[in-house]
């Protein structure tokens, strides 16, 4: 069927029907009909009780990255919609945020419950959309969830103070509510994980919620959104948006209504949000772009360090915040470590994650190969050397080789930004010193990862690091019980943890006087 188009984020914009099923794949299809069986397949945006489409008839195609296939199209919603959802999650504030705590997390951790009986079906959903293996996206849907179950026992814990008062007829109470309304952006790399890990605590304070999905995986978003309504979260606690990334975002910025922005993204765009909330004085978190060394000295255990190094490196196919953009290598050990790394590197099957066996999905889309292949020719004609891939995969689509660059230098744009791929950039230095002075070499400061046998150094080199999260002798540090966020242009705040819970807290002094007998 003939239809008008338009390129909206390397999306099509379209607003005729469109027969999905035509060319997929025989899995894609199965996985496909798994979901719409599950009552999982939500394709309408949610604003109050109501799933609704654009009001102008808009949407957008979402595709497998994997494959190319069109899996299902999504209002593409702007400005109208998203201040419609806003005054749907103040209404809802107002009853949400009287409830008590036990009321809250009883509704959360049924929320949790229907996400765990679901995990398959959102997995899957999260490798049509997303692109990762389906054992990543498993281990997304565990890892998103437990930050649901987290903050619903964390709701019955936010305590107050009384503070003693220099009068004795006088009590000063230390209250702590909610924010307010929230408006949450998210990105597609953790298209679960990273709502769950924001709506999860704003909820369990008493604060609603207008989350903006990437138009890339708006699929989890909404069928995570069906979850929280089958769990007795009411409607407008929590709404879902997605389209015009810019008027959307610019009707959360100039409303009143809405109290604060959490944001994970690149740091430009934080940096946008931060300034656009100033005119109306908005809490901000910002979760932003990293550069993370991981630091391998002579002292290590060669095995841990590969494993690790591999963990942090190449998962989600090197597209997280906090994967490991530069692998700094002691000169004692560089060769070893190199040719170890290497043939790890070499087992790692590459193809859709909807099959078995396969370790590294797709790169988003053909913007992100393009910045791969930037930043690899960058290297090469500065002296690096390409010791393994370094180019497109033979499979087509947005697939790109599992790539080791050796010989990487502070001049090569490897070094100096964050590729968001599957290239691990090896970097040899001689002294402790070198290694952190080179880490440090970035305005970025989210996470960082050392491996030695020296439970000395260890301390030395991890209250030395301006990051915010360091792993010793380990590549896979996110979990929901610790604080996660950057210093420096990494962001604002902090997320999970009962740190995660001050975000969306007020602190507020009450002065009880007069309280003489009379």
């Amino acid at each position: 069927m003939a239809m008008s188009r338009v390129a909206l984020h390397g999306r099509h914009l379209f607003t005729s029907p469109h027969l999905f099923r035509r060319h997929m794949s025989t899995e894609a299809m199965a996985a496909l009909d798994r979901i719409r069986h599950s009552g999982l397949l939500k394709t309408q945006g949610l604003v109050g009780p109501k799933w609704i489409d654009s009001y102008d008839g808009k949407k957008i195609e979402v595709q497998n990255p994997a494959t190319g296939d069109v899996i299902a199209s999504v209002p593409c919603m702007g400005a109208k919609e998203t201040a419609d959802a806003i005054s749907s999650a103040y209404t809802t504030y107002a009853s949400w945020s009287k409830l008590t705590a036990a009321e809250r997390s009883k509704s959360l951790r049924n929320w949790y419950n229907l996400m765990i009986e679901h995990k398959d079906e959102l997995a899957q959903l999260i490798t049509l959309e997303q692109g990762k293996p389906l054992t990543e996206a498993l281990g997304e849907v565990n890892y998103g969830a437990s930050f649901i179950e987290f903050f619903a026992e964390e709701a019955k814990r936010i305590y107050g103070d009384i503070i003693p008062s220099p009068l004795s007829d006088r009590r000063l109470l230390v209250l702590k509510q909610p924010v307010g309304v929230v408006g949450a952006i998210t990105p597609w790399n953790f298209p679960l994980a990273m709502i769950t890990r924001k709506v999860g605590p704003a909820l369990a304070c008493g604060c609603t919620v207008v989350v903006k999905p990437s138009e890339y995986t708006p699929l989890t978003a909404l069928a995570a959104a069906e979850l929280a309504l089958q769990a007795g979260i009411p409607p407008g606690a929590l709404n879902i948006v997605m389209g015009n990334a810019s008027e959307i975002g610019d009707t959360l910025l100039k409303s009143t209504q809405v109290r604060k922005i959490t944001f994970t993204g690149s740091t430009a765009v934080g940096k946008k949000l931060m300034e656009g909330s100033a005119s109306t004085v908005k809490r901000v978190s910002l979760e932003l772009g990293g550069n993370a060394p991981c630091i391998v000295f002579d002292d290590a255990d060669i095995d841990v360090a590969v494993k690790g190094s591999l963990a942090a490196k190449f998962r989600n196919s090197g597209q997280t915040c906090v994967c490991a953009n530069r692998i700094l290598v002691q000169e004692g050990i560089y060769e070893e470590f190199a040719n170890a790394f290497v043939k790890a590197v070499q087992s790692m099957q590459v193809g859709n994650g909807l099959l078995e066996g396969i370790s590294q999905g797709p790169l988003i889309n053909e913007a992100a190969v393009q910045k791969v292949e930037k930043f690899v020719n960058d290297a090469t004609s500065k002296g690096a050397n390409v010791i393994l891939g370094g180019k497109r995969h033979s499979l087509g689509m947005t697939f790109y080789e599992p790539t080791v660059v050796s010989n990487v230098n502070r001049d090569m744009l490897l070094f100096k930004d964050e590729v968001f791929g599957p290239v691990a950039p090896l970097v040899p230095f001689k002294t402790e010193e070198d290694a952190i002075s080179m880490a440090n070499d970035t305005n970025a400061g989210l996470a960082a990862y050392i491996f030695t046998k020296s439970i000395p150094r260890s301390w030395r080199v991890s209250e030395a690091l301006e990051y915010g999260l360091v792993g010793v002798n380990e590549g896979i540090i996110s979990t929901e019980v610790a604080p996660f966020g950057g210093v420096k242009q990494s962001g604002l705040g902090r997320e999970g943890s009962k740190y995660g819970m001050d975000e969306y807290l007020e602190v507020k002094y009450v002065c009880m006087g007069n309280l003489k007998d009379t």
